[in-house]
């Protein structure tokens, strides 16, 4: 830092004056204490092929080993999207609706039941995780 000229704030954080004359140490905790990201965080619950032992989630967006839960937000997106992650979370929520609405045949309704839409059942047992 002191070949790149590099100098400390003009005002010293409480604390952080013992610290001034190694610069290197200075910066690091306050990168470390200061620095937060501006993106949205996505790929934390990874949705893919549920014998994959990567991922958290299978296309259906339930939870492996788990049952009744889902995850419906941008944490299922396995790769970041180039823009705002709002309108793909927007369309991960529309999707799990029509899949939630798909599994849960409701008489009132007459919603229509999709036997196309797979379970998975005979690759993985949801219980043993």
């Amino acid at each position: 830092m002191r070949e790149l000229g590099v100098k400390p704030f003009a005002t010293i954080l409480p604390g952080f004056t013992n610290l001034i004359p190694d610069l290197d140490l200075y910066f690091k905790l306050l990168a470390r204490l200061f620095v937060v990201t501006l993106s949205h965080q996505v790929g934390t619950a990874k949705m893919g092929d549920p014998r994959d032992p990567t991922t958290v989630v299978d296309p259906l967006l339930r939870v492996k080993g788990i049952q009744g839960l889902r995850v419906v937000d941008a944490s299922v997106m396995p790769i970041v999207p180039s823009g705002n992650t709002n309108i793909p979370t927007i369309m991960v929520a529309e999707k799990a609706s029509d899949i939630i609405k798909e599994s849960m045949p409701c008489a009132s309704h007459k919603f229509p039941n999709n036997y196309d839409v797979p379970d998975f059942s005979d690759i993985y047992n949801p219980y043993e995780y």
